[in-house]
């Protein structure tokens, strides 16, 4: 397909006053009105937005020399402790870093955003020492205007879409896509959908190293693919740089994700030059053409169920269908600020003050994400877990369950239906409690809220459930809650024993 339009050729109407721009919103109803071939001729530049925690966001710092000079060995910000191992005094600081005082309540993102915001931050770092760099710690205050570079650097940002999230558990859990509510209570997503930057130019037609963009309230650019571009899965990504100390904390805010971690909420925004009718078609789509998968993160696995295929119109509706009945959906990103975001730069543009650059290289689109390679698979518990499990239905005695624990030396007694079902659990106290009470069925004193394990999660998500919910025990359970095992924190130390040795 020949190209319709230059960049210079855009560039020289920018100059003159002559350019026209639109919203990827804009350009969907123009398309739809006009058509593809009068949007090339008519339209030079569809503005795009996002605003979104980007996980994969942080700042290079350089802090200048003290007197005594120090090599800083380790360093914290606001005790957010930063990376130092590059150079005497310079750090990366991680968004997703946490502070070691406060915890998830403050983290790298928020040390970012109070710089920009010209807070004064404490910074401490400690040194092995050496003759040209004698000092061994240091304590001060900084603001972004006592630095020499505050350099935004992400390396992955923007991706081209997010998996929208659900969960199968009885139990509510915390993740990166937030707080999921039990037996698909809710669903979460993030994108700007039809402002979307990468969606709106999928095939990578304008957008690669050297590209000019929005980035934090100040002009930045693209320099790289960024982590783990996965262009076959239409789940691309982009390394981006700016100048921090440019920027407005309008577009940058430290955030804390509930029970996950903390990150960075980055604004970011592409202006897409229309130079053929291949890039007007797929800058124009509507929502309803943008897709994702609705996944299960109930299940602890790498390669999560996949619940069923979404637009990004049901999305955005706020509800969506789930099997049988209508669940709410919540964004983690703001539409809002992408679509001011998409306006700012359009504004830009048309008063001269923002120009298109040509990418030096565009972004690969043969990129294959491979997961980690593993030496070892991790435990699952199965391997780990009591099977057959010894049961009892809900109307035996408690002195049978006595009777089970003093002969078979165990703890922990699921109750289950006649067809082997889960209806709660007793444990070996709970037993011995009711002894004497007049209590006569197990029925009468078994826990009916019950945590569970599945036979296919990894060991480690089992521990952190004992832990979370301070139980010693949990019930294993297939799809169709058949109880398979129990697995406890005895055979948790057992495997960590077989580890160390």
């Amino acid at each position: 397909m020949e190209t319709a339009k230059t960049y210079e050729e855009i560039n020289q109407k920018i100059r003159d006053g002559d350019v026209v721009v639109l919203t990827a919103e804009e350009v969907a109803g123009f398309v739809r009105e006009k058509g593809v071939e009068k949007a090339v001729k008519e339209v030079d530049v569809v503005t795009t937005g996002t605003f979104g925690a980007m996980c994969s966001s942080g700042a290079w710092l350089n802090f200048g020399h003290a007197d005594p000079p120090i090599k800083m060995q380790r360093v914290w910000l606001n005790d957010v402790e930063a990376y130092a191992g590059v150079a005497a005094v310079d750090a990366y600081i991680g968004a997703t870093q946490l502070s070691e005082s406060e915890g998830m309540e403050y983290g790298g993102g928020h040390v970012i955003e109070d710089l920009v915001r010209g807070k004064e931050i404490e910074l401490r770092a400690t040194a092995y020492g050496t003759d040209c760099c004698p000092s061994r710690e240091i304590r001060t205050t900084i603001t972004i205007d006592d630095i020499n570079q505050a350099v935004l650097l992400n390396p992955r940002n923007a991706y081209q879409r997010y998996m929208a999230a659900t969960n199968s558990r009885d139990e509510t859990i915390y993740t990166y896509m937030g707080t999921l509510l039990p037996n698909y209570g809710n669903v979460t997503f993030s994108g700007a959908g039809i402002l979307s930057p990468l969606h709106r130019d999928p095939n990578y037609e304008t957008i690669g190293v050297g590209t000019r963009i929005f980035l934090g309230g100040a002009q930045g650019y693209v320099i790289w693919e960024g982590t783990q571009h996965n262009p076959g899965k239409a789940m691309g990504t982009i390394m981006v740089i700016g100048n921090l100390k440019e920027m407005d904390p309008r577009y940058l805010r430290g955030c804390t994700i509930h029970k996950y971690g903390t990150s960075l909420y980055v604004g970011l925004g592409i202006p897409i030059p229309l130079i053929n009718e291949r890039v007007a078609q797929t800058v124009a789509r509507d929502e309803d053409q943008i897709k994702t998968n609705l996944l299960d993160y109930g299940v602890p696995r790498r390669d999560r169920p996949v619940i069923r295929e979404v637009t990004y119109a049901e999305l955005r509706s706020g509800k969506i269908e789930v099997g049988n009945k209508e669940v709410p959906v919540s964004p983690l990103s703001s539409f809002k600020m992408a679509r001011e975001i998409a306006e700012k730069v359009k504004k830009w543009i048309e008063r001269g003050e923002f120009f298109l650059s040509s990418p030096m290289e565009l972004l690969p689109r043969d990129t294959i994400f491979k997961p980690m390679r593993q030496v070892a698979e991790a435990p699952l518990v199965r391997d780990v877990m009591t099977e057959p499990a010894i049961t009892a239905g809900p109307e035996d005695t408690i002195s049978h369950a006595a009777r089970l624990f003093a002969e078979r030396e165990f703890n922990h007694l699921p109750i289950v239906d006649e067809g082997g079902k889960l209806l709660g659990i007793v444990t070996s106290w709970d037993v011995a409690v009711a002894l004497g009470t007049g209590k006569k069925k197990l029925s009468e004193i078994m826990t009916r809220r019950v945590i569970t394990a599945s036979e296919d999660e990894p060991v480690d998500a089992a521990a952190r459930k004992l832990e979370q919910h301070n139980v010693s025990g949990l019930p294993v359970v297939n799809a169709g809650g058949l109880v398979r095992g129990v697995i406890t924190s005895e055979d948790i130390s057992k495997l960590i024993g077989r580890r160390v040795k």
